[in-house]
């Protein structure tokens, strides 16, 4: 009696999928260099609320890629504050935490057109370096 090679089996689960990570398209990322700031409560209170400073290296209308030190337990959910397009309390989901301090994370909603111009704005990216703030619209 050897092993034999595992078989995928098709069962209801295989044709079940979910909007949000499944059908949702996917909007490019973009690189850019804007400071940011995760809130979070630790250890499942509402008293401790705990800041962790990093820095947004890509962004899209749905998530974001950040870099900080992930020496900590990071929650799988999470504010980000944007310090410099002053763009509070954006709620984000942890979808992957990479060995060097790097952080993926998905918003619960998307991002205007008009808050990601003006994350681009503010940042110091070399490729944003253009782009103007239009106070009209």
């Amino acid at each position: 009696m050897g092993i034999q090679g595992s078989v995928p089996r098709n069962n209801y689960l295989s044709k079940e999928e979910s909007f949000m990570y499944d059908r949702e398209k996917s909007f490019p990322m973009e690189d850019t260099c804007n400071e940011a700031r995760i809130e979070f409560t630790e250890n499942g209170g509402l008293v401790n609320l705990v800041s962790r400073r990093g820095l947004i290296i890509k962004l899209s209308r749905s998530g974001a890629v950040i870099t900080m030190t992930t020496k900590f337990q990071l929650p799988r959910n999470f504010y980000l504050d944007i310090v410099s397009a002053r763009l509070p309390m954006i709620g984000c989901l942890t979808q992957r935490v990479y060995p060097n301090d790097v952080v993926e994370a998905r918003f619960l909603r998307l991002l205007s057109d008009k808050d990601l111009q003006r994350i681009f704005v503010y940042s110091s990216h070399r490729n944003h370096q253009g782009r103007t703030l239009d106070i009209y619209s």
